[in-house]
Parts: C-alpha cells; sequence; structure tokens
C-alpha cells in the first residue's frame, strides 16, 4: 500500500483510506430489475458475455455466481480498525476471471468486461502453535467492479471512469447499497487512477 492510510474517506459506508484495496466498489440501484440472460453462471466469461450474465438493461450489477471456485484469486488485504467490520480487524480476499488475468499480464490493461469481486470479512484472531495468526471469519459483504470500455451506462450515477461499482451486503447478492460511485467510490480510488483505479501492487498473479 501507499500513504493513502491517513487519508479519510467520507462514504455512505464510513470507510477508512486505509481500507483501500483495489476494489471498494458501488453500483446500481434499489427495484429488482431482470437480468440479461442469466443463465448458468459457473463458467469464466469475459467482453459481452459478462453483460450478458451479470448486468441488466439499465446496468445494475449483481454479484457472480461461484467466483470462489471459477475465479483467480489475485491476492488479499489485512485492514486493522475496518468500518466494514466494526472496528475489527478485517480480510478482504479478491477474485477475477482467468481471461482478465491472462489479458492483463500481456497488455497491462483490463480488457472490457473484467469483473473483479472483493468479499469482506471480519478476521478471527487467535494463538495457535505458529503463533497469532487471524483468519476469515464471518462474512460482512461484497464490492463488485467491471470494465465498461464502451461507456454504455451514462445515465446510471454507478457507472463511470471505465468501471461499474457495485457494494453489496453479505445476505443480497443482486441488490445493491450504493448510489453513486463518484460519492461511495471515488475517496478511496481516485489515487490508483495511474493504474486503471486498481491497486494493482496487491496482486502478485498479475505480474509476469
Amino acid at each position: 500500500m501507499t500513504n493513502l492510510e491517513k487519508k479519510p474517506v467520507k462514504t455512505w459506508f464510513n470507510m477508512k483510506a486505509f481500507v483501500l484495496t483495489g476494489l471498494s466498489l458501488c453500483a446500481v440501484t434499489a427495484g429488482a430489475a431482470a437480468y440479461v440472460g442469466h443463465g448458468d453462471n459457473s463458467e469464466a466469461y469475459i467482453g459481452e458475455a459478462t453483460y450478458e450474465k451479470l448486468i441488466s438493461a439499465k446496468g445494475d450489477i449483481r454479484v457472480p455466481k461461484n467466483f470462489r471456485t471459477d475465479y483467480v484469486m489475485l491476492g488479499s488485504w489485512s485492514v486493522a480498525g475496518d468500518a466494514d467490520t466494526g472496528g475489527e480487524v478485517g480480510l478482504h480476499i479478491v477474485y477475477s476471471t482467468r481471461e482478465a488475468v491472462d489479458a492483463y499480464r500481456k497488455t497491462g490493461e483490463f480488457p472490457d468486461g473484467t469483473v473483479i469481486v472483493k468479499e469482506l470479512f471480519s478476521g478471527h484472531t487467535e494463538f495457535l502453535t505458529t503463533g497469532e495468526a487471524t483468519r476469515a471469519d464471518k462474512l460482512a459483504g461484497y464490492f463488485v467492479m467491471i470494465k465498461d470500455g464502451k461507456g454504455r451506462f451514462t445515465e446510471n450515477p454507478l457507472w463511470g471512469e471505465g468501471w461499474g461499482w457495485a457494494f453489496f451486503g453479505a445476505d443480497n447478492t443482486e441488490k445493491t447499497q450504493s448510489t453513486n460511485y463518484q460519492e461511495d467510490c471515488m475517496a478511496c480510488h481516485e489515487p490508483a487512477r495511474k493504474t486503471d483505479f486498481i491497486y494493482t501492487d496487491a496482486y502478485p498473479v498479475l505480474k509476469k
């Protein structure tokens, strides 16, 4: 991480800047919209297939199914005093599709349709034979980012800067709790503008 830990962040979920992960995300709306051709979400996909499976015609995003087993784990974060876990240590685990990882390793850019998912957990700390250790415990929520290289949803306040941004509570993976990416997400991600708003240094798998 950079020296960003000291910068306070004013968001709807009161996240502090040291919670910066490549992925504080927020996206669209209340209401249950019909998604375009959901189908089975188990296979990996990228590009237009992403938009067919995860996004409604209005730009509403949902959390991919089976991402823990079908996606590549990019990396993880340990966050002291995490606002999303009541001030306790939080663990953030980040995933993306294999196709997106392969493309980034070749070009240094995230291709259209890239999906990035971050799970947020509270941390459980205990003393083991190896010493003091913290593991993921209770699920706190999800962040999702989806790369939009075509400006598909210009009227939707949770799409912009080349991405869709979405935060979901742990109990509902189809309805976001966020309203505007500029207010809810950019305070954390603006410092990573040079790397397309993703803190790529935290994800070894993206490096050759």
